[in-house]
C-alpha cells in the first residue's frame, strides 16, 4: 500500500470483480475503502479454491486494503448505516443496476443530498442516454457486443472470446482514473462540489476494440477496418526447435538485421522493402517468413541472437511458467506484503511504483463484516446500539476477529 491517497475513503458497493479490482486500486493507493456486503457476502467469497473459509482466490485477489461491514439494506438501520458512511465518504463506486440501488434509496441525488461532496461512481452496462441502458450486463456478453469477440471473426472467420475477462478488467481501469479526475476536478474548482461519473462497459469495451482498428471509418464510410498489422494470421508466437518466442522487428533496421540473421538478404535488398508504406502492406509476407524460418533452433539461442541484434524478443510464458519469470520475481511481483499473518503465498502487487515514497504493508482482504463494529463505533454507536443492530440483524459481523 502506498499513502498517496491517505484521508480519502471511498464507499465500496461492488461484487465479483470489475468493481473490487476499481477500489483495490485505490486501496492500494492509501484511500480507506470500505466495503459494503449483502449478509451473504460478495458472491466472489465463495469461489474455490479456498484458503480459509470465506476468502477464495478471486476475492482475494480483488480485495485486499479494504474493510468490510455487511449491511442489510433492506432494513432501515441497514440504510440508516449506510447514509451516515456516505456522509464521511469522498466517493462511492458501485457496479450495481442503477434501478436496483434507485429503489434502495442510494441513487445519485439521494446521495448527493446526504453530501453534496461525494464524487459517485456507477459502473454500468450501458450508458444511460442510449437504447441500451438498464439492461443487465456479463464481461461475455459485452465481449461480444463490444466488438472484441468480433476481432476474432475478422481474423479467423468465427467470433471468440478473449480467454480472460478483459471487457471487466478494462472497465475496472476506467472506473480508477475517473474517480481520480472528478476528486481533482472537485479540489481544483474550489467549490467542494461532487458530481456523478459514468462509466458504461459496452462504450468502454468498444473504445477498447476500435482504438487503432478503426482506420478507413475515422475519415469516410468506404474502407476496411482492422489494422493490418495486427490482423496477421501469422501474426504469432514463432514455433522454436523445443517452444515459442515472440519477435517483433519494427523499424527498417530492424527488420533488417533480422532478415539478414535469417539469411533472407533478397527481401532487405528489395525496392519496396526500404519504404515503410510498402513494408507495411507486406507485414503479414513478413510474419510469414519468420514463422518458417526458426524451427532449427532453440527458444534461448534465439532470444540471445536478437536480444544481441538488440531486436525487440521475449519468451511465451504459460500462466505456470510466468509464476517463475524471472523478472517478475526480481522485483517482488509476487511476494504477498499483509500487515498480518496470512495463508497467501502469492499475491499480485499493484505494478506501478511511485518512487521516493515509501510503501506500508497491506491490508489482507478481509472476512465478511470483519470491520463492522469498528466501523459503527467510529460512526457514533455505541456498544449497546451495535449489540441491537446485530441481533435484528440489521449488521453481520463475526463472533471474533474484528480488526
Amino acid at each position: 500500500m502506498t499513502p498517496l491517497l491517505d484521508g480519502l475513503r471511498i464507499i465500496d458497493i461492488t461484487t465479483i470483480l470489475l468493481g473490487p479490482f476499481a477500489t483495490q486500486i485505490l486501496g492500494d493507493m492509501g484511500a480507506d475503502v470500505i466495503k459494503i456486503e449483502a449478509p451473504d457476502g460478495d458472491q466472489n467469497r465463495w469461489n474455490p479454491p479456498h484458503g480459509e473459509t470465506g476468502i477464495g482466490a478471486g476475492f482475494a485477489g480483488n480485495n485486499r486494503n479494504k474493510r468490510s461491514i455487511a449491511l442489510d439494506l433492506k432494513s432501515e438501520d441497514g440504510k440508516e448505516i449506510l447514509r451516515r458512511l456516505i456522509g464521511t465518504a469522498d466517493a462511492l463506486v458501485h457496479n450495481m443496476r442503477q434501478d436496483a440501488l434507485d429503489r434502495l434509496g442510494f441513487g445519485w441525488e439521494a446521495c448527493k443530498a446526504i453530501n453534496p461532496r461525494l464524487v459517485y461512481c456507477a459502473a454500468v452496462g450501458y450508458g444511460s442516454d442510449g437504447p441500451y441502458s438498464g439492461k443487465p450486463a456479463y464481461d461475455d456478453i459485452i465481449q461480444a457486443a463490444g466488438g472484441i469477440a468480433g476481432l476474432t471473426w475478422m481474423r479467423d472467420g468465427a467470433p471468440a472470446y478473449h480467454p480472460t475477462v478483459t471487457a471487466d478488467k478494462v472497465g475496472a481501469l476506467h472506473v480508477v482514473y475517473a474517480v481520480l479526475a472528478a476528486l481533482l476536478h472537485r479540489e481544483r474548482t474550489g467549490g467542494g462540489k461532487g458530481q456523478l461519473v459514468e462509466m458504461p462497459m459496452l462504450e468502454a469495451t468498444a473504445a477498447f476494440s476500435l482504438n487503432e482498428n478503426l482506420m478507413h471509418a475515422t475519415y469516410e464510410e468506404e474502407g476496411a477496418l482492422g489494422y493490418h498489422r495486427t490482423m496477421s494470421r501469422n501474426r504469432m508466437p514463432y514455433p522454436t526447435k523445443d517452444g515459442y518466442i515472440a519477435l517483433l522487428p519494427y523499424t527498417t533496421a530492424q527488420w533488417t538485421r533480422v532478415l539478414n540473421a535469417l539469411g533472407r538478404e533478397d527481401i532487405t535488398s528489395a525496392g519496396w522493402f526500404q519504404n515503410n508504406t510498402e513494408r507495411s502492406k507486406r507485414s503479414d509476407e513478413l510474419y510469414q517468413i519468420l514463422a518458417a524460418s526458426l524451427g532449427h533452433r532453440t527458444s534461448a539461442e534465439w532470444l540471445a541472437l536478437f536480444e544481441g541484434l538488440d531486436v525487440p524478443c521475449g519468451p511465451v510464458h504459460s500462466l505456470r511458467s510466468l509464476l517463475d519469470d524471472r523478472h517478475l520475481n526480481a522485483v517482488g511481483f509476487f511476494e504477498p506484503r499483509y500487515e498480518e499473518k496470512a495463508p497467501y503465498r502469492r499475491t499480485l502487487r499493484q505494478p506501478v511504483l511511485w518512487r521516493g515514497v515509501e510503501a506500508r504493508p497491506d491490508r489482507r482482504p478481509p472476512q465478511l463484516g470483519a470491520d463492522g463494529r469498528r466501523i459503527l463505533t467510529d460512526l457514533g454507536y455505541d456498544a449497546d446500539a451495535i449489540g441491537a443492530l446485530l441481533e435484528k440483524g440489521a449488521v453481520i459481523a463475526p463472533s471474533t476477529g474484528d480488526r
